[in-house]
């Protein structure tokens, strides 16, 4: 068996966001996975800052919006990140700065992104895994 054999954390968009920083400030914890409940409401952001590990600043973000967890699972760091079917990027990490009222899904891609550059709509699906 894999070692990362899991279950795909499906969600979907409630929410989308339009803007992207240079010097946002998150801050990547020292934890890889993450678990996340059915029905919770987390924020996606994509970044550039591909190497980046536990502890580092990351500044470059996109915004793409809050999507609700649709079924109870984990989400790792590496877990290939697909929206509506199409790969965006991996999981990098987390960021805990509005915790507990939600977590920073961090998501490595090659230029940051917005949900209108990725052409996202509400209810547009997003799955962490394999």
């Amino acid at each position: 068996m894999s070692r990362r054999a899991k279950r795909i954390v499906e969600g979907a968009f409630v929410k989308l966001l339009f803007h992207k920083q240079e010097q946002r400030g998150m801050q990547l914890i020292e934890f890889e996975t993450r678990c996340v409940q059915k029905g919770e409401i987390h924020e996606m952001v994509t970044t550039t800052h591909k190497e980046a590990k536990s502890g580092d600043v990351i500044n470059r973000v996109g915004f793409l919006g809050f999507a609700e967890i649709n079924c109870g699972g984990v989400i790792e760091c590496g877990d290939q990140v697909k929206v509506d079917g199409r790969a965006i990027g991996n999981v990098l990490g987390f960021d805990e700065c509005h915790f507990p009222n939600h977590y920073n899904i961090l998501i490595t891609v090659d230029e940051t992104a917005t949900a209108a550059e990725l052409d996202l709509t509400v209810e547009s699906a997003i799955t962490f895994g394999s």
